[in-house]
C-alpha cells in the first residue's frame, strides 16, 4: 500500500496532461482515442495538446486564467480540457445541457476568459457569453469564431515553460447542488493524479495498460473526468468515446470496440440489464463498476442474473476527486474499504468515534483531497488535513463501508435520526414498488416527519405501504406521507434529487 505522503510527494511538481505525454513516448503508435472515424494514437493526441496549449496561450491567456467548456462528450471536448491543462489554464467544464442564463452565471461566477462550445451547445454558449466578458469559440466551426482559427495563432511545439502542476488548481468542477446552492470545487493537479495513483492500486484495478476503456458518463461531472479519463491516461489504455447515450448504441459499441472496462451509473447498468443483447454484448468485459449513486443489492444481482456479469461498486465526492472507497471484492451492500492512502473516520454529532457498526458522519484524509471552494479556498479540508463529507455511514470490523445517507438528508422525528436509506430499502423490497425516495417534511408535533415517493410497477394505495413499513420499522420512521410518482428526478450523476423533490428546485 502506498504511502500517502509519497504519493502527494510525487505530485508535488506534476500536471496531469503529462500523462499523454509520458504515454506517448512509451507507446506511440497504440490507439489512444477512439470516436467513430476518429483513430488517434499517444502520438497523435499529444502532438494535439501541444497545438492547443499553444493556441490557448497565444490568445492572450494567462497562467491560472479560466477556460469554460461547454461541449458535449467528444474528441474536441478532451483535446480542449487537457490543452488547457497543460497550457497552465483552469478548465471549466459546464453542463452541456445548461440553458443561456446558466452559462451567464457560470461565467460571471468563475471569471471565465474564454468560452469553447460545439455546434450542439453553441445557442446557449452564445447567449451566455452575449456580454462580451468571456470570448466564444465553436469546435467545428470554419467562421472567424471556430477553434481551428484561435489554435493556429500558437507556436508550433511544446510550450517554454510548460503549465504548471502539483498545488495549482486544474479544474473547477460543480458539486452535484441536489440540495442547497451548488459549489465549485477547485481541483489542482496533485489531487486529480493522487486519486488515479491510489485507484490504480486496487485489485483489481479499474483499468490497466491492456484495456479499452468506454467513456459513456458526462465529462462534465468528475466521474466521467477523472475516474474515467483520468484513469484510462494514467494507465495508458485505450479510450472508446460513446457519443449516443442510448442503452442498445452503447451496447454495439462495447461490442464493435471490444471494450474490456466499463464505468457507468446504476441508471445505467438498469437500462442495458433489460436489453437481449445485453450477455453478448459484454461476454469480453472485464470490469464493470457503477458509481455516482447507490446501486441497490436487488439491481446488482438483476444485472448479473441477465449478463453474467457482477458490477462493483464504489463510493466518491468531487471533493475527493472522486473515489473513496471501491468493492473490487464481493461484499453484498457494501461500497468497499477505502483506498490506499486514504484515511477514514466516522464520529457522531458531538464529533467523537462512534461505536463499531454504529452510523456516524464521514471524514476523509488524503492527498486526494481538494482545495477548497472557488473563489477563496473556504470549506475544504481543515489544519489536520481531515475533511467532513457531510454523508453519512458505517463500517464493518474489516473496515469495508456501508453508506447510509448525506448528513443534509438525515430527518429528526423527535429528537431521533431517521436515514432515508433505510426506509427507502425497506419500501424498495415491497412488491410492485421499483423504486422509492426519502424525504423530510414539516410537522408541527414532531418537528420533521417522513415522507416517501414510490415508483410502482402495479397499482399500490398509501395505507399497504405504511402497513409494510410499520411491520418492519420502528414506529417514528414509518412514513407518514406517501406520493406515487411516474418517475424519481435525478442529477447528472444519476443521484436522486431530493432538493427537487422538497420542491427547493
Amino acid at each position: 500500500m502506498p504511502d500517502s505522503r509519497a504519493v502527494e510527494a510525487g505530485h508535488r511538481s506534476a500536471n496531469l496532461a503529462g500523462l499523454v505525454a509520458a504515454a506517448a513516448a512509451a507507446t506511440p503508435q497504440r490507439p489512444a482515442l477512439l470516436a467513430g472515424p476518429i483513430r488517434w494514437t499517444w502520438a497523435d493526441l499529444d502532438a494535439l495538446l501541444d497545438v492547443a496549449a499553444a493556441g490557448l496561450r497565444a490568445a492572450d491567456l494567462r497562467i491560472g486564467d479560466r477556460v469554460a467548456l461547454l461541449a458535449t462528450n467528444a474528441p474536441g471536448f478532451i483535446r480542449c480540457y487537457l490543452g488547457a491543462l497543460r497550457a497552465g489554464l483552469v478548465a471549466v467544464p459546464l453542463d452541456h445541457h445548461a440553458a443561456g442564463p446558466e452559462v451567464a452565471a457560470a461565467l460571471n461566477e468563475t471569471g471565465a476568459r474564454l468560452l469553447i462550445a460545439d455546434p450542439g451547445t453553441e445557442a446557449a454558449a452564445r447567449s451566455g457569453a452575449a456580454d462580451g466578458s468571456a470570448r466564444l469559440v465553436v469546435i467545428g466551426s470554419t467562421g472567424p469564431d471556430g477553434l481551428d482559427v484561435l489554435l493556429a495563432a500558437g507556436r508550433p511545439g511544446p510550450l517554454d515553460p510548460p503549465g504548471p502542476g502539483g498545488e495549482a488548481i486544474a479544474v473547477l468542477l460543480q458539486t452535484a447542488g441536489t440540495a442547497g446552492r451548488p459549489k465549485r470545487a477547485m481541483l489542482s493537479h496533485r489531487a486529480l493524479l493522487a486519486n488515479l495513483d491510489q485507484c490504480a492500486a486496487l485489485d483489481p484495478a479499474p483499468v490497466t495498460p491492456s484495456d479499452t476503456v468506454l467513456l459513456a458518463l458526462p465529462l462534465f461531472h468528475v466521474f466521467g473526468l477523472n475516474a474515467v479519463l483520468g484513469q484510462a491516461l494514467h494507465a495508458a489504455a485505450t479510450v472508446v468515446v460513446a457519443t449516443d447515450p442510448d442503452p442498445v448504441a452503447t451496447l454495439t459499441l462495447v461490442a464493435d470496440e471490444r471494450v474490456t472496462s466499463v464505468a457507468g451509473t446504476p441508471s445505467m447498468f438498469a437500462a442495458w440489464a433489460a436489453q437481449p443483447a445485453a450477455a453478448v454484448a459484454l461476454v469480453g468485459v472485464r470490469v464493470l463498476v457503477s458509481g455516482s449513486a447507490p446501486m441497490r443489492s436487488e439491481a446488482a444481482e438483476a444485472f448479473r442474473a441477465a449478463t453474467g456479469k457482477p458490477v462493483w461498486q464504489g463510493y466518491g465526492l468531487t471533493e475527493a476527486a472522486p473515489v473513496v472507497s471501491a468493492s473490487m471484492r464481493s461484499i453484498p451492500g457494501s461500497v468497499g474499504a477505502p483506498l490506499p492512502g486514504i484515511e477514514i473516520r466516522l464520529l457522531d454529532a458531538a464529533g467523537a468515534p462512534v461505536t463499531d457498526g454504529d452510523p456516524g458522519e464521514l471524514g476523509i484524509r488524503g492527498p486526494n483531497l481538494f482545495s477548497g471552494y472557488w473563489p477563496d479556498g473556504h470549506g475544504g479540508p481543515g489544519p489536520d488535513g481531515w475533511f467532513a463529507t457531510g454523508d453519512v455511514g458505517w463500517a464493518d470490523p474489516d473496515g469495508n463501508l456501508f453508506m447510509v445517507s448525506t448528513r443534509s438528508d438525515v430527518i429528526v422525528v423527535s429528537g431521533f435520526s431517521v436515514y432515508p436509506g433505510e426506509v427507502e430499502d425497506v419500501v424498495a423490497a415491497m412488491p410492485g414498488v421499483r423504486e422509492a425516495a426519502v424525504v423530510a417534511v414539516p410537522d408541527e408535533g414532531t418537528g420533521q416527519a417522513v415522507k416517501v415517493f414510490v415508483v410502482g410497477e402495479v397499482a399500490l394505495d398509501t395505507d399497504a405501504v405504511r402497513q409494510w413499513c410499520a411491520a418492519r420499522l420502528g414506529r417514528f420512521k414509518v412514513p407518514r406521507q406517501v406520493e406515487f410518482v411516474a418517475e424519481l428526478p435525478r442529477s447528472v450523476a444519476g443521484k436522486i434529487a431530493r432538493g427537487r423533490l422538497r420542491g427547493l428546485e
